[in-house]
């Protein structure tokens, strides 16, 4: 709570499973600003699926493939992953656009008439393709 700092107020609620570490006292925390602590159903190995398979996404892709020196470097390579996950990756569930992009992506073009600019993000390891203007 202390790192969120003014945003701590956009959330309402967390969800965590039942594990032995989270004890009362990490409950009252969030409790004490307002943020509802919803615990996952016992036996229930699905109930934190999404979590799960963004964690597993952004591994994959992300962190598996850098060497990560300290705290401060993880927020920044996580903050500029998730920025391209947001505006940029498309996803099967918002008909291959991006979560922040209201738009239809553009349609397919002829790569002999048109110029695409590359863009690479998090110093080359994913690579971005944009028709340039």
């Amino acid at each position: 709570m202390l790192e969120l700092g003014e945003r701590a107020n956009r959330f309402r609620f967390l969800i965590r499973d039942r594990d032995a570490k989270y004890t009362g006292m990490f409950d009252a925390v969030f409790g004490a600003d307002g943020v509802e602590v919803l615990r996952t159903p016992p036996q229930a190995p699905r109930a934190n699926a999404f979590a799960k398979r963004w964690v597993r996404t952004v591994r994959r892709e992300c962190l598996d493939r850098i060497l990560i020196y300290n705290s401060r470097h993880l927020l920044a390579v996580l903050r500029e992953y998730l920025a391209h996950c947001n505006q940029h990756r498309p996803h099967q569930g918002c008909g291959q656009r991006p979560p922040d992009r209201d738009a239809l992506p553009a349609p397919v073009a002829d790569l002999g008439a048109v110029r695409v600019r590359r863009r690479k993000t998090l110093h080359g390891l994913i690579n971005e393709y944009e028709q340039a203007a």
